[in-house]
Formats: structure tokens, C-alpha cells, sequence
């Protein structure tokens, strides 16, 4: 027998009703995608980004409640400022999506220690330092975290060390989560997205000297998504209707990593 809803209720536009998201990497791609989703899905969104004024046009484009504050998530003490920000706006934290990320394309052999020190501290420390400072709210609110790594994660992609090295890391840091809080309600995922059509992505700039055979071993024969395809999966992932998914990886790549 087919479930029937009950009359003038939408189980989707409601997912999120009452409850607080916060969001990494929220001034544009699939930060902001997500940020509107959640928001049109009834979620109160607090969006964290470097840039005010994207952040400010994101606020004017939403039809729903969205506020936001630019910290440097790179730094362990604006990560912990940032989730104090929310907690004293809004009184409460439902779900944490870690999406801001740096990819530096170099030569292994001429990456230097500044970009590499970013590539981990962007993609990889400041997850681990905003998890760990929300972690007493997510937990009073049977919450749960959603991270965003790559299929770089998964594999290996030419002229990228540190972007790999870290996103390789946030997979590992996901399990090590769900593995610590198994007997708790909370809930750790990580999303792995392939090529995206982004500003991230649009911008790439690799080695002059590149060869393009190895690059194009991580584009999928299906082309770029759009940044929302991502965004109802990590949506998916943080509402209840996810309830009994903890410590998944899921690829969202177009098919990439199939072989």
C-alpha cells in the first residue's frame, strides 16, 4: 500500500522546521546552494564565509532566515568564534556542513610550506576545530554533521598533495567521529563530490606545464554537475529522513569513481 501524506502537509519543505544549520563556505557554489535549500526547506541558517559582500547579496536572494558572519576558518580560534556566534543568535545547533575548501594546484616538487599549510588547514583542521566546538550543542540536539571532501579523497589526483592529503584526512576524521559517538544520537557523514560546476571549479588554474592526460583521468565522461544536484544529497544526509545513515561516504561524482 502506497503512504498518502495527510492533506497540505510537505514532508520535504518541512524537513528542517525548528531546527539551526550551520554552513562553511557559504558565499557561493555549493555553500550557498545549500544554503538555500535548507532555508527554502525551513531551516534557520547561519552562513560563514571570508566574503561580506557575497554573503550580503546570498541574504537579499533568500527567501527564508539566513545570517552569516565571516571568520577565517583556517584558525582554530575563529572556528570556536564562529560557533559561539550562532549559539548566541540563535540558541541552539541541529546540524554542522563543513564545505569551505581550498584546492591549490603545484607540482608536488614546488608546492611550498604556506600552501600546503593552507590546503590542510582549510579543508582539513578547521572541520576537525568547528566539529569539536559544536559537538556539546549537536549532542544536546541529537544533531549531526555533514562533511564535504572530494573524490580527491577517494583517489589520487595529479598536482594536488595537499588537497588530497586533506580531503583523505576529512574521510578518515568522518569514520574516527562516527566510530567515537556510535552509543549517541549523533550522527557523522561525508559527502564526495566529482567535478562541480562552481566558481572553485571555473577558477582552477594547474601547472603551465601540466599534463593534461593525468588531469583529465578525474573528469567524468557525464561532464559537471550543478552545485544544487550535490546540495539535495547533503540535505538528504542531515535531515531526518537519514536517520539511520552514520559514518557513510557517499560519492556524488556523475558516475566518476565507478572504474
Amino acid at each position: 500500500m502506497l503512504f498518502t501524506p495527510l492533506l497540505g502537509y510537505d514532508p520535504i519543505m518541512q524537513r528542517f522546521e525548528e531546527k539551526v544549520v550551520f554552513i562553511t563556505g557559504a558565499s557561493s557554489g555549493l555553500g550557498a546552494a545549500c544554503a538555500t535549500l535548507f532555508t527554502a526547506q525551513g531551516a534557520k541558517v547561519f552562513g560563514v564565509a571570508r566574503d561580506t559582500a557575497k554573503l550580503s547579496a546570498l541574504k537579499e536572494s533568500i527567501d527564508g532566515e539566513f545570517n552569516f558572519a565571516c571568520f577565517d576558518l583556517s584558525e582554530a580560534n575563529q572556528c570556536e568564534a564562529a560557533i559561539y556566534q550562532c549559539i548566541e543568535h540563535y540558541g541552539q545547533l541541529d546540524v554542522l556542513v563543513n564545505i569551505a575548501g581550498k584546492h591549490t594546484f603545484r607540482h608536488t616538487a614546488e608546492m611550498n610550506e604556506n600552501d600546503w599549510q593552507e590546503d590542510l588547514a582549510i579543508n582539513l583542521s578547521g572541520p576537525f576545530f568547528l566539529s569539536r566546538a559544536a559537538l556539546p550543542h549537536l549532542l544536546e540536539r541529537k544533531g549531526n554533521i555533514v562533511n564535504v571532501a572530494s573524490i580527491a579523497g577517494l583517489q589520487g589526483q595529479p598536482y594536488s598533495a595537499g588537497y588530497c592529503a586533506a580531503k583523505h584526512g576529512l574521510i578518515g576524521l568522518t569514520k574516527a567521529m562516527a566510530m567515537e559517538f556510535m552509543k549517541s544520537d549523533l550522527r557523522v557523514n561525508v559527502v564526495c563530490p566529482g567535478g562541480m560546476d562552481t566558481p572553485q571549479v571555473q577558477n582552477i588554474q594547474p601547472p603551465e606545464d601540466c599534463d593534461f592526460e593525468l588531469l583529465m583521468k578525474s573528469a567524468a565522461t557525464r561532464g559537471f554537475m550543478q552545485a544544487n544536484e550535490c546540495a539535495s544529497v547533503i540535505a538528504f544526509l542531515a535531515s531526518d529522513d537519514a536517520s539511520a545513515i552514520h559514518g557513510a561516504v557517499y560519492t556524488v561524482d556523475q558516475g566518476k569513481t565507478v572504474g
